[in-house]
């Protein structure tokens, strides 16, 4: 865990620190969960500092995630000459909760716009 918090840390210069302290909440408790993840889930993991609240006021937040993953690539391949081959898959889930009118699945596809920026 503490591996994972220290690479959380060097996103520093994209995030807020608050921003970044409440990623680090949220995905200690992602890992720690089982089941379904959801805000209420995630609040009922966190340790201290994340109550529902935060993780709402997180996931509210204008994120560039297209970034924050560039960033995290160009960490573990620096220094290293060669070709880089960046490959996604598609997300396909069923969705949380009883019921929720015209949405059966949540659909997110990585497609290559999401890494066009990203220039090592």
């Amino acid at each position: 865990m503490d591996e994972i918090i220290a690479i959380l840390s060097t996103l520093s210069p994209l995030l807020t620190p608050r921003t970044l302290k409440q990623l680090v909440i949220i995905v200690e408790a992602m890992l720690a969960m089982t089941g379904r993840v959801t805000m209420l889930g995630l609040s009922r993991w966190t340790e201290k500092g994340g109550s529902y609240r935060t993780v709402q006021r997180f996931f509210k937040e204008q994120i560039d995630w297209a970034k924050l993953r560039c960033h995290l690539i160009k960490q573990h391949v620096a220094g290293i000459k060669g070709t880089y081959l960046l490959i996604g898959d598609e997300v396909m889930v069923t969705k949380s909760g009883k019921e929720t009118y015209g949405l059966g699945i949540f659909f997110h596809p990585y497609t290559r716009k999401h890494f066009q920026d990203c220039v090592f």
